[in-house]
């Protein structure tokens, strides 16, 4: 076995939604073992910038860009950004993602249309047009960032679109795995469970019953997790430990759909 399955070295990548939480966990894990990345933002460029300079302080390349992932015409500008300044794309991360709670009979049409412009739209459109520089490389390897909601309906809050949602992603990566194999591009997704995020702590400050009475006791081992224990999962897909894994959802979740 070679020494250096993990080494990403030589590999740029672009991670979308990469400004906080769970993506800018992934953009740092990224450079951390070798890769140069671009770190997508929508609004929170601050943000966005911070991850990059903590990347640039690794010694790897990194630039920060802007883009609504729903909307194709920036994606189409942003690939076009990172691919003119680093050479290439050989990693996306698709991370991009928001949540709308609310009953189902009372969730707005507008609301519901936009979780899937940006969850799901946004994961194809991001896969189109970095797909086809793949294509036309014969390399590369997408990351999707799906969840535990894909396959449960996670309680006690309701949240049917982005469940929904997330179902698809994970088909979506099933669909985009077989069509490029062919084209030596690899698709895979996690799917993680409650992760503490600065989201997630929003939540639990206005509803700090939730995490002993739902989250950690439903999650087999009584906790949840944290952003930097879906790294070393998405490192694996990246790097040639996972040459020979496509089309799979990787569930970082605790165990809590075990049961």
């Amino acid at each position: 076995m070679k020494p250096d399955l993990f080494n990403l070295t030589g590999k740029t990548a672009l991670v979308t939604g990469a400004a906080r939480g769970i993506g800018a966990a992934l953009a740092r894990a990224l450079g951390a073992y070798g890769a140069d990345v671009a770190v997508n933002y929508t609004q929170a460029h601050d943000r966005a910038e911070e991850v990059a300079t903590e990347i640039r302080a690794m010694g790897r390349r990194a630039m920060v860009v802007q883009a609504d992932v729903s909307d194709e015409a920036q994606v189409e500008r942003m690939v076009a950004e990172v691919e003119g300044h680093f050479g290439r794309i050989d990693i996306l991360i698709n991370n991009a993602g928001i949540i709308f709670g609310g009953p189902a009979e009372d969730f707005s049409l507008e609301e519901w249309r936009r979780t899937f412009a940006v969850n799901v739209e946004g994961v194809f459109l991001c896969s189109k047009h970095v797909g086809r520089r793949m294509i036309a490389r014969k390399s590369g390897c997408i990351v999707n960032i799906g969840s535990m909601s894909g396959k449960i309906v996670n309680w006690p809050f309701r949240h049917a679109a982005y469940n929904a949602t997330k179902a698809a992603v994970h088909q979506l990566t099933k669909n985009l795995a077989v069509e490029w194999a062919e084209h030596n591009i690899r698709v895979n997704a996690i799917a993680p469970g409650y992760i503490r995020t600065e989201l997630v702590d929003d939540v639990l400050a206005e509803n700090p019953s939730v995490l002993s009475e739902h989250w950690g006791r439903d999650t087999i081992m009584g906790r949840i997790g944290t952003v930097d224990e879906l790294a070393g999962s998405v490192v694996y897909l990246c790097s040639d430990s996972a040459s020979f894994t496509t089309g799979e959802v990787i569930f970082v979740d605790g165990g809590l759909t075990l049961r």
